[in-house]
């Protein structure tokens, strides 16, 4: 049997996470809570339109199960993760029109009429709104991942179920399957968030680390410290945890 590759495991427990560039000013408010039977909280309604079918989209995909069993399942997947994430540069360097660095609206949406991703301006410029973290107007590489991913979250509803790709990237489009069988795999209890008990459990059972580092590990990918992590949360910490960063050549 494959076993987890350490040094892939120690950067995930002790390095990684921490890389995350966290604004002052989030762009979502943080949620009330409800207390789950276990003692977790759990985020009530999504905020925003666009947090709704994000949410939605995570409840009917979760319906379906995972195929991801175990943390270190996910750890192994690490290097092939990187490796299929640094060849989306190509993409977004292609509609980086002004070689700016960064993706503003205008740039986005001949983006998504490129990939015939069918999406009202509206419901572009949410994505826009809710990936630009720092509120610069533009979308860096990293933030590009993570809008590519939601995008692609969201059109598996409108999809036909044996369509061989939703936007024209099938490669990546795997990949980007992986994220959310990762974030099927940790909210254990299906609700659409992963709380710290569910955290902590995915890692302790791993076998590789304890629950004070797991619990850190948590606290930094929970943004609005609310107590959950809801998909883009994951999203732009797991795509650092493989390396993945905006100012990559």
């Amino acid at each position: 049997m494959d076993r987890p590759d350490q040094n892939h495991f120690f950067f995930f427990v002790n390095f990684a996470i921490i890389k995350i560039s966290i604004p002052n000013s989030l762009p979502y408010k943080p949620l009330d809570l409800l207390i789950m039977g276990d003692g977790s909280p759990t985020s009530s309604a999504p905020t925003s339109k666009l947090e709704a079918q994000i949410l939605d989209a995570v409840l009917q995909r979760e319906l379906k199960g995972t195929s991801i069993m175990s943390f270190n399942k996910i750890i192994l997947k690490f290097p092939k993760i990187d490796e299929s994430l640094r060849k989306c540069k190509v993409i977004f360097e292609q509609f980086d029109e002004d070689k700016s660095g960064a993706i503003d609206l205008k740039e986005l949406k001949h983006c998504f009429s490129k990939l015939e991703v069918n999406f009202t301006n509206e419901e572009i410029s949410d994505l826009f709104k809710a990936c630009d973290l720092n509120d610069d107007m533009g979308i860096d590489f990293h933030e590009f991942i993570v809008l590519l991913c939601l995008v692609y979250l969201l059109k598996e509803v409108d999809t036909a179920p044996n369509a061989k790709s939703r936007m024209g990237i099938p490669d990546l489009e795997a990949t980007f399957e992986t994220l959310v069988e990762s974030f099927v795999f940790l909210d254990n209890n299906k609700d659409g968030y992963v709380s710290k008990n569910e955290m902590i459990h995915a890692i302790e059972e791993s076998g590789r680390s304890d629950g004070q580092i797991a619990m850190k590990r948590f606290e930094e990918m929970d943004w609005d410290k609310n107590g959950t992590v809801n998909f883009k949360e994951f999203l732009f910490a797991f795509t650092s945890w493989v390396g993945i960063e905006d100012d990559e050549d």
